[in-house]
């Protein structure tokens, strides 16, 4: 059943009456701030998101606060404006003198309210992809849940470049914030492999034709599309052109290109096929049909409000929506108190904190809190019960070791490990250990192959399967 999106206001109040202590007024609750898009053409991933941090604001409260004081959720809806973002931003620093803020949800909004937040001193949940919105020393209050842009495209150009083996790439972005950045950056990325895109536009997300974008970049000789939008109306079009043209190019891209509001946009079923994004390994199938207990003990309390029947959107917005308020409540906790600066050093002294979403460590001159060992890529028509499987190709980052023995990503950034988390080079699902090609056995067997290996057979899926590598 498609669940209905509803437009959540201030849910909390603050109570009646006011404790004062030594002539002052003493908060009754804790306010967190909730920036979020949830109308306009960049809602889709805003509204699922919302839900998740509806429900850990339910449970906290449920379970008697945090600190003994309940959450006040303070939701402003942005509509994807960065205007809007900046006012309620400031509205939310500086009139309602919260706690905390969550979002907001885009890339163009974060980086025009982010600086607001940061020069009131207020803790910033950020949970937007652009590098630039985290940086302990403009934004040392600022920390980051969701996966960097460098991430997202470096995996998206990586599979483009590496495992399908294309060099002849078309670049579609749209014209926000975002869009542009992620542009760039792909283009910056390929750049260093020697590789230049054959076509390049920047498309207003709410462009109804892209016809002739997509003519041109066939012409142009395109392999592959890598499509860096949020916009699911965009995306959607983006593939109905592909498939009235009849043109089989893969599509990589924002992981927005898995969300079911794509696939209820499409002419055709088969138009999602040959499509690929960015995908994150606690809310992708194991090699068993299953996902990790975090994650289905989520999905099964938000499944009524979703329905009651199979889960028809992308889980992940959910789960890391419902991540960064327990992010709050862990720091609250850590530090006992609701002082800002207790609050950043509770952070920075994170390490392996189990989200649904990742597991999270951040440190005094680390604010992204998502491990690069966590990616995956996953194929978009594999999508079941708000779930995908992982593309079975040779992982997108090769595992290297750099000198002095740290273990090294794409573009030399380095590993968990190397932030002092402990380095996994082995299969996450299986044990297999990982070696420069891929994925060989494990010792006792099991289901982790290298890249010359075929996939094998699963019924209902097709070729796909689960060549996850923790620790790349």
């Amino acid at each position: 059943m498609k669940p209905h999106w509803t437009k959540f206001g201030n849910r909390f109040v603050l109570a009646a009456g006011l404790a004062v202590l030594s002539g002052s007024a003493t908060a009754q609750t804790i306010k967190i701030g909730w920036l979020s898009s949830l109308t306009g053409a960049l809602s889709a991933a805003a509204q699922a998101e919302n839900l998740g941090v509806q429900m850990a604001v339910e449970e906290i409260n449920q379970g008697g606060g945090i600190l003994g004081k309940k959450i006040e959720l303070l939701t402003r809806d942005t509509a994807g404006d960065p205007t809007k973002a900046v006012n309620f931003a400031q509205q939310l620093a500086f009139s309602e003198k919260v706690q905390a803020v969550v979002g907001p949800v885009n890339s163009g909004e974060a980086l025009a309210s982010t600086p607001v937040l940061a020069r009131a001193g207020v803790p910033n949940i950020v949970i937007s992809t652009v590098d630039e919105l985290t940086d302990p020393k403009k934004y040392p209050r600022a920390f980051r849940v969701v996966t960097t842009n460098q991430q997202w495209i470096g995996a998206g150009n990586d599979y483009a470049l590496k495992t399908l083996r294309k060099t002849r790439i078309a670049v579609f972005a749209d014209t926000s914030g975002f869009g542009a950045n992620s542009a760039k950056l792909a283009t910056s990325l390929m750049a260093k492999e020697g590789v230049k895109p054959v076509y390049s536009v920047l498309m207003d997300a709410n462009k109804t034709d892209v016809t002739d974008e997509m003519n041109k970049a066939k012409a142009a000789g395109a392999e592959v599309l890598l499509t860096w939008t949020s916009s699911t109306g965009l995306l959607a079009r983006i593939l109905n052109a592909r498939g009235g043209m009849a043109w089989n190019v893969p599509v990589i891209g924002h992981p927005s290109l898995m969300a079911t509001q794509v696939r209820q946009l499409l002419n055709k079923p088969e138009y999602w096929q040959n499509t690929f994004a960015p995908g994150y390994q606690n809310l992708t199938y194991g090699p068993d049909g299953k996902l990790p207990e975090r994650t289905k003990a989520l999905m099964d309390k938000m499944r009524p409000r979703l329905g009651g029947g199979e889960i028809d959107l992308p889980f992940w917005w959910v789960a890391m929506g419902y991540d960064t308020v327990k992010v709050i409540e862990h720091a609250i906790k850590s530090a006992n108190s609701t002082d800002p600066a207790a609050i950043q050093k509770a952070l920075e002294n994170t390490k392996g904190l189990e989200g649904v979403y990742a597991t999270y460590t951040w440190g005094p001159a680390e604010r992204n809190g998502y491990p690069d060992g966590s990616l995956v890529v996953n194929a978009a028509n594999t999508f079941k019960d708000g779930a995908f499987q992982a593309r079975r190709d040779k992982p997108p980052y090769a595992l290297t070791r750099a000198p002095g023995g740290d273990a090294r990503g794409p573009e030399g950034r380095p590993t968990p490990a190397a932030h002092g988390r402990p380095l996994k080079g082995r299969c996450a699902r299986t044990g297999g250990e990982a070696h420069p090609r891929g994925l060989r056995p494990p010792p006792q067997g099991g289901d982790a192959r290298g890249p010359a290996e075929p996939d094998p057979p699963h019924p209902g899926w097709g070729s796909v399967g689960w060549g996850v590598v923790e620790g790349e």
